[in-house]
């Protein structure tokens, strides 16, 4: 009986020694092969003339380490239920889909940065809610595809064969076989100490967490430290946290706040109760009342940076028909972007949520009150979604229904309009949207206000364009930005191509007579990857940023042109400037409105980004991270330092927002 039981517990020994030494022998070729991709990833993208100190890329160096060695010591803490007892063969195949995986996700990783200027988010998971076959066709043809699947194979070989190659030589199915029992058992403690060490990332401090990602003053580098096993991770947790809207408090206490009166308190709003909390921040001044109600037409431009605007001029012509129009109109030059991806910043704009996707699931199958459409139907407005892609994209054609859209009007509506336009991958020309925009309006009662919120598609990848447009010749040297990317001048092209559209649009609208009854606006929904990453800090401002134009008959701009703002402060603008009251939220400030010597809380100038960062005069950040501001501008004003008072009320508008959203709508 004694002997056993003696030779049970042996067998176990052996087992559990044979499979951490397996795991260990595992875990070093996954360690190498990530971390050759962050080196590869930060040569790739590494903009010309941009320099780093050595120090600086020695700490990137470590702590993109620290979690391969995390995430490749967790893999192998989990096979251990399978490496002591499976063979060899098996073995190595565990060890061959197991690199394959995680160097697929880390080359993924790589190119996610290229377009969306950061690290595996949540915006990933589009990949399923979007039009998947139009969104792997534009990969197919605009990403290098059969270079990433050859690079792939061959770090995978590496990995199996550096693995074969330790295997062989440290042989760790026999290494301490003949070994007495405490040897055997203090390897056993020590090599399982050792794998639970590396999986937590540290010794003696927490665990490696997200916010260790950031460990310079470069977002650029930082963004280099996690590979794309964790970035997925992250984004998984983030998706999962912001779905779940059962606890109105998860955002409040991200941002530091215990309840929405200690977040109203730091902005300097009333905050005797919650209830008074929520009225303050749907309160409007009263200036509308009365006036005639305008129309709206609203243009979210399909990647429509700020960039190229910069350049603009009769040798670099980027604007086309839109360039003399701008002499009369307000253009404001210091705009963020609220996501970098199109239905979040989509979204973000409707219904001034930093949670994302929200209409997605229940919240969108009910009417949405502070929806921007929802406020103006209310109003008296007849409301119209236009768009030349296709509205079955996330599921819009349901959800904008809902959310108080009166119609519709996507890319198979035009192409029944207009039998001569082409489908394809993302929908119709942008040129007939404009041309629907111009005969609708032109038949459109005066009686009956109409807000119209357009969507433009032509601009993206893989910019395509008609085959019947003529492309514009552009003096290169006139470009300030950088050049790396190989779809730079092809986007430079659709670029000019939409904007042209929305020029000769409005210079033709601005002659009829209902131009002096309509207020026209537009705006980006992101930046794009082919104009650069932007790391260098004196061009870090440009990283989010879009224009945002407003036209309108004698229009008094103000003093905000050029003053920090972002997408949470359009419908705060143009709603009293249409003269529609209603109720909308303080989602941020009107930016006609002159600027005050000293802006209270409410109108500061500052931007935001529905991620979590926020930007002013001086530099930009990541909320509640002090260590990640970064100076953004070639002369920003003094002192360039964090400035802890606004975070905090930044914090406090982030939080407030999402508190709003699951406040009125988890019920």
């Amino acid at each position: 009986m004694r002997s056993a039981i003696a030779r049970t517990l042996t067998s176990i020994l052996h087992g559990t020694l044979r499979g951490l030494m397996r795991a260990w022998v595992l875990i070093v070729p996954l360690v190498v092969a990530l971390s050759l991709i962050r080196w590869g990833q930060l040569a790739y993208f590494w903009p010309q003339g941009y320099s780093a100190a050595a120090s600086d890329l020695a700490t990137v160096a470590l702590q993109g380490f620290r979690f391969d060695l995390k995430v490749s010591a967790i893999a192998g803490f989990l096979l251990l239920l399978l490496l002591p007892w499976v063979s060899g063969k098996v073995q190595g195949r565990i060890v061959t889909g197991l690199a394959l995986l995680y160097v697929m996700l880390s080359l993924t990783n790589l190119h996610y940065f290229g377009f969306y200027k950061t690290p595996i988010d949540s915006l990933i998971f589009g990949l399923a809610e979007d039009d998947t076959s139009a969104v792997l066709k534009t990969i197919w043809q605009d990403f290098p595809v059969i270079w990433t699947l050859l690079i792939a194979a061959a770090l995978t070989w590496g990995s199996v064969a550096l693995h074969r190659g330790l295997a062989h030589r440290i042989q760790p199915d026999t290494l301490f076989h003949t070994r007495h029992a405490v040897v055997k058992l203090a390897v056993v403690a020590v090599a399982f100490l050792a794998l639970l060490f590396a999986g937590k990332g540290t010794l003696r401090q927490m665990a490696l967490q997200r916010q260790h990602l950031t460990v310079t003053t470069s977002q650029f580098l930082n963004d280099m430290v996690p590979n794309g096993v964790i970035a997925l991770k992250y984004a998984w947790d983030s998706r999962s946290e912001s779905q779940n809207l059962s606890d109105p408090l998860v955002g409040l206490k991200a941002m530091g706040f215990e309840s929405p009166r200690a977040a109203a308190q730091a902005l300097g709003l009333p905050d005797g109760s919650d209830e008074q909390v929520k009225a303050a921040l749907f309160a409007h001044d009263k200036g509308a009342a009365g006036t005639q109600k305008k129309n709206l037409l609203f243009f979210l431009m399909e990647s429509w940076s700020a960039e190229p605007m910069l350049y603009q001029s009769p040798r670099f012509d980027v604007l086309g028909r839109m360039a003399p129009t701008l002499q009369n109109a307000c253009t404001f030059t210091n705009f963020d972007s609220a996501h970098a991806g199109t239905h979040p910043s989509l979204e973000a704009i409707l219904f001034n949520t930093p949670i994302t996707p929200l209409t997605l699931g229940d919240a969108g199958r009910k009417p949405i009150p502070w929806g921007a459409a929802q406020v103006a139907k209310q109003a008296g407005y007849q409301t119209l979604f236009l768009t030349s892609g296709r509205a079955g994209w996330r599921d819009l054609n349901r959800v904008l229904k809902v959310q108080g859209f009166d119609e519709v009007v996507d890319a198979n509506n035009l192409k029944e309009a207009y039998p001569e336009a082409t489908l394809g991958i993302w929908g119709v020309w942008d040129s007939y949207i404009f041309k629907y925009l111009k005969q609708r309006m032109a038949t459109h009662p005066a009686d009956k206000p109409l807000m119209v919120f357009v969507l433009t598609m032509t601009n993206h990848p893989p910019y395509d364009l008609p085959p019947d447009y003529q492309r514009v010749p552009r003096d290169m040297a006139l470009w300030k930005g950088e050049t790396g990317s190989e779809t730079l001048i092809p986007n430079l092209d659709t670029y000019h191509y939409a904007t042209d559209q929305l020029g000769g649009f409005v210079q033709d609208f601005q002659k009829t007579p209902q131009y002096a009854t309509t207020i026209l606006a537009a705006t980006g929904d992101h930046n794009v990857r082919s104009f650069g990453v932007y790391a260098d800090a004196s061009r870090r401002h440009l990283v989010r940023q879009v224009p945002f134009v407003i036209w309108g008959n004698k229009l008094t701009c103000g003093n905000q042109l050029d003053q920090p703002a972002s997408h949470r402060d359009m419908f705060n603008t143009l709603f009293p400037l249409a003269g529609i009251e209603g109720n909308y939220i303080n989602a941020g400030r009107n930016l006609l409105k002159e600027l005050p010597a000293r802006p209270d809380p409410m109108n500061a100038p500052r931007a935001m980004f529905f991620t979590g960062e926020a930007r002013n005069a001086q530099g930009m950040w990541q909320l509640g991270n002090p260590k990640s501001f970064v100076c953004t501008s070639a002369k920003p004003a003094q002192p360039c330092e964090f400035n802890a008072m606004d975070d905090q009320q930044e914090r406090a508008r982030y939080a407030l927002l999402d508190w709003n959203v699951r406040v009125s709508l988890h019920k």
